[in-house]
This record gives C-alpha cells, structure tokens and sequence, in this order.
C-alpha cells in the first residue's frame, strides 16, 4: 500500500476514532471525502502549515461543516500544530476540535461553517478578493497575489438557496480561481437525496457558466488530480464532482444514512480496520505516515519560500505598492479619520442614508481598501463609491459591487471578503430584508469579524410601500445578536461617526440603521456616539 493511501486511510480512521469516542459526529463524508481531500491538500493546494497565516495561501473552505473531523484530520497530520490530545477530544467543551469549524479557535480554519450553504458563499467572497487584489498589486513580471479558493460542499449545501445565489453570481463574474468539490454520496439525514433532490446537478452548474468536472470514482486519487488541473486552466469557477461513497470503508454501512452522522459503533469500527487492513492502536499514526508527511510539509513550505524571493523582489521594484499592500494588510487607515478635514462638514435636514452616502464619498478617498455593494438597491440605500469603478464580468479592479437580488449570499459573501484579508467590506439592503441576511450577520458575530451592514429605510416612516417593507422587530433582532454593533444615528454627526465606529471596530460586525426620511440635524452630536449613549 502506498504511503498516499495510508494516509487516506489515517483520515479515515482517526475521523471514526474520535467520533466513536465521542459518542457524537458524522463519520461519512470524512470516510468518503478523504482522497479528494488528501490530494488538494499534499498535491495541488499552496499552503505552508508552518506558517497558517502566510497571505498568498490558498484557501480552503469546509462548507459541509459538519464533516469537521476530516478538516481535523487534515491539520494533525499536516503538521499545523493541531495535537493527538485535541482529536481526542473532539465535541467537547472548550476543545480545539468542536463540533463544526470555528474560525479563530482552531488553526488553519478560514470560517466558521455548519450552516449549510454559508461556506460555499465564503468562499465566493474569498475568490472576489482575490481577483481584486491582484488587478490592484500584481505587475506583469511580479505576480504576489496568486491563489485559488477551494471548497468542499455536499448534496446538502446544493439544496441550499443561498448556494444557487452565490454560484449565480459567481458563474456570472467569471471567477476563474474558485473551485468547488462536490461530495456527491446521495445520501442526506433522511435517507437517499431521490427522496427529494433529483436534479441535473452538471447542467445546473454548467448554466451558472461554471466549468464541470466528473470523477466517477471518489478513490481514484489520479483522476481528481487531473480534475483539479484541469479546473486550474478553465477560465470560468470549477465545479469538480466527485461521485464517492458515504462511510467508505465501513461495509455494514456505507452507502447508507445510518453512516450520516452517528458513530460507526465498536464492532463496525473494528471491521473498518480490518478492511482498510489498520492495525495499529486506538489514536496511532504509522510511522511510515508520518515519515511521509514531514516530507509533504518541507514540500509545502518551500512554496512560501519561492513566494517570500519573489516579494523580496516585488519590494525592491515597486517599493510603494509593496508599501501599500502592508497598509492593506494592518488596516492602517484608520486611526485618523476622525481628523481627516472636512469629514463632520455638512450642511441642511436631510435622511442618514444621505449622510452615509456623503461619508462614504469621503471613506472611499481616505481608505483606498474599502469595497462593497448592494443587493441591486444601490440607487435606493445611497451605498455605491463616486469614481471608484465597477467590479464587473469585464473588469474585476472596480470597488463597487454588484450582487444582483441576492440578500443571503450577498451577507455571506462578504464575510469571504472580510475572512480573506486586505479589504474593510460592506453590503447595502433595505433594513426589513436583514431578515434574509440574519444568518450571515450571526456568523460574523461568531466569527468576531468586521464586516459592515447598511441597512437603510428603517421605520414606518417608508409609507407607501407599505407593512412588507416597513422593518418592526427587525431593530430588536439584532440587537440581541451577542457581539454585533447596531447603530442608528439620529443626523449627520453621528452617521459620520458611526461610519468610525464601523471601521475601527477590530472584532465586531456593525450595521447601520438608516432612515429614507429627512431628520433634523444637530450641533451637539457626533463623537459622544462613540459612548453608545449620551445626553
């Protein structure tokens, strides 16, 4: 047996064996989707577990999040400081290792996922940075910004709505370096997906103006790397299918959802082993695997090596770029706001979507990362940057963004955006459709990300259109989100400093509620916001 296959068959087991352990988890997709996962990740994927946060990484996004043992896995064996002790210990309080990935409490996790769909929008985001960032900072002879988006997603993140509106967007803007695997099993927690998922799944993609890929035998370790080099040569987002079986390995059970997520049970564990020919001991590593992996990891962490040469020489040519690119990276524009002249200057009543739209004009010439967009409602909540451009099918260096009618993808994406790295990143939408964008605002909450939120035509006060688009207990809801700032300034004063709040906040999502109507404006607001309250 080939070192790459006892390494499949290590994910397999040490997945099985924590979840046994446990007595809680889904060992099905870790059993089935070890070797696409192994081969992305010792094959074809750019990254240096020596050093997780390296910039120029790829990304790899879970969005089945429910199969977190094999992302796990994954860690352990290449090396990113995730120990034995913690897979031991998975689902349990205060672990490294809990039930679904969390970004910021293990390492090399890009986001939190769970919620079905919600990563797969990630990583759309992701992609859009990228391609951003490049168009800004790469030169002919210097390209620094150069990686791909990786996801992972099941039949049941298909099922999602929020994945047909970020795979939509996706196709439609041509995002050549994102690809997704697609763990197709058949089988969800109810039984076979005929039951109530029979789609064409490779037409609908190929609709969305995706690239698709079929490997027909989830083992077959050769195939899905050709599919991933493949992928990397189409000019279109790829999605690679791969047919595998659910619980691969356990023979009483795989195929079926028995496997989704219970444990395999002592005796079908026992008989895994048996079949994956495994002897060694409960939570033992081969040391022909390991050995294995030390060589994987020096592999890996060469390729930051040729990357960190090739910034030395980015540096010395264009030394202002390289310059502003560590500004983008540290967030360096922010302290000085406040002082920045004329940013308090207004004059006459008028509505805080107004104000934030005069704001903004200001932030887009002060703070040059800053992108965002609507969910095609810019006209109506004020959201769009003068002279900043259109991040387009045709053009991807505009800070403008266009996320068509698409509230749920829309916040989710730019939470990729905001996980990537580099950009401060905002999204606009009437306040009674937060209800659409809620899930994602959570996930930042949870996720302690900055991402902003411009929820505009708060209160009754948008008349005509009636009670579908006047927001009640939408205020409410919010605010009862732990760890998210909700402002709702009352003039110009204070929009102007809560638009301060929002950038500077290092850990906290914002949204800021604004009217459609004119307010009053008054000479003793402003900075006093930054207490929350005051009189």
């Amino acid at each position: 047996m080939s070192a790459d296959q006892k390494t499949i068959n290590a994910i397999r087991i040490l997945s099985a064996e924590a979840i046994q352990k446990a007595n809680s988890g889904h060992p099905g997709l870790p059993m089935g989707g070890a070797p696409m996962a192994y081969t992305l990740w010792a094959k074809q994927m750019k990254h240096n577990p020596k050093n997780p946060n390296w910039f120029d990484r790829d990304r790899f996004v879970l969005s089945a999040g429910h199969g977190s043992m094999l992302l796990y896995s994954l860690l352990h064996l290449f090396e990113y400081g995730l120990p034995m002790e913690d897979l031991k210990e998975f689902r349990q309080l205060n672990s490294k290792t809990p039930g679904h990935p969390e970004f910021g409490h293990t390492v090399g996790i890009e986001t939190t996922t769970g919620p079905l769909g919600q990563g797969m929008a990630n990583a759309v985001g992701m992609a859009m940075a990228e391609s951003y960032m490049s168009e800004k900072f790469n030169k002919a002879d210097a390209k620094i910004i150069d990686h791909y988006t990786y996801a992972l997603v099941g039949d049941g993140c298909l099922q999602e709505g929020i994945t047909s509106e970020a795979a939509s967007l996706a196709g439609t803007l041509g995002l050549s370096k994102l690809v997704v695997f697609y763990d197709s099993n058949h089988i969800t927690i109810e039984g076979s997906t005929d039951i109530s998922f029979r789609e064409n799944v490779k037409m609908r993609f190929e609709a969305y103006n995706w690239e698709v890929i079929v490997v027909a035998d989830g083992n077959d370790v050769v195939a899905i790397e050709a599919a991933i080099v493949k992928a990397k040569s189409s000019s279109k987002p790829t999605l690679i299918k791969v047919e595998t079986i659910i619980g691969y390995g356990c023979e009483a059970k795989q195929g079926t959802h028995d496997i989704h997520g219970a444990p395999l049970g002592k005796d079908h564990l026992a008989e895994t082993k048996a079949f994956l020919n495994w002897d060694s001991e409960p939570f033992e590593v081969p040391s022909e695997v390991t050995d294995h992996m030390k060589t994987v990891v020096a592999e890996l962490g060469a390729k930051e090596d040729d990357w960190n040469a090739l910034y030395a020489d980015y540096k010395t040519k264009y030394p202002a770029e390289a310059k502003e690119l560590m500004s983008w990276l540290e967030n360096d524009y922010v302290d000085g706001l406040l002082d920045l002249e004329g940013y308090f200057d207004h004059s006459g009543d008028k509505a805080t979507r107004v104000s934030s739209f005069e704001v903004l004009q200001k932030l887009s010439k002060a703070v040059p990362n800053i992108i965002g967009g609507a969910a095609d409602l810019a006209p109506s909540t004020k959201s769009n940057m003068v002279d900043r451009g259109d991040f387009s099918p045709e053009d991807h260096s505009g800070s403008n963004l266009h996320f068509g009618v698409r509230e749920h993808a829309m916040a989710a994406i730019i939470n990729g955006l905001t996980l990537h790295g580099g950009l401060k990143a905002y999204c606009a939408g009437f306040f009674v459709f937060s209800d659409y964008m809620k899930p994602s605002m959570r996930l930042a909450a949870l996720m302690g990300i900055p991402t902003i939120y411009i929820m505009t035509h708060d209160s009754i006060g948008v008349g005509e259109d009636g009670p579908t688009h006047q927001p009640i207990e939408h205020l409410l809801m919010l605010r009862s989100i732990p760890n998210f700032n909700v402002i709702r300034p009352c003039d110009y004063n204070e929009t102007a400093a809560a638009w301060y709040v929002a950038l500077s906040s290092p850990a906290t999502p914002t949204a800021l509620i604004l009217s459609r109507q004119n307010l009053k404006q008054y000479d003793t607001t402003g900075l006093d916001l930054l207490k929350g309250a005051y009189i």
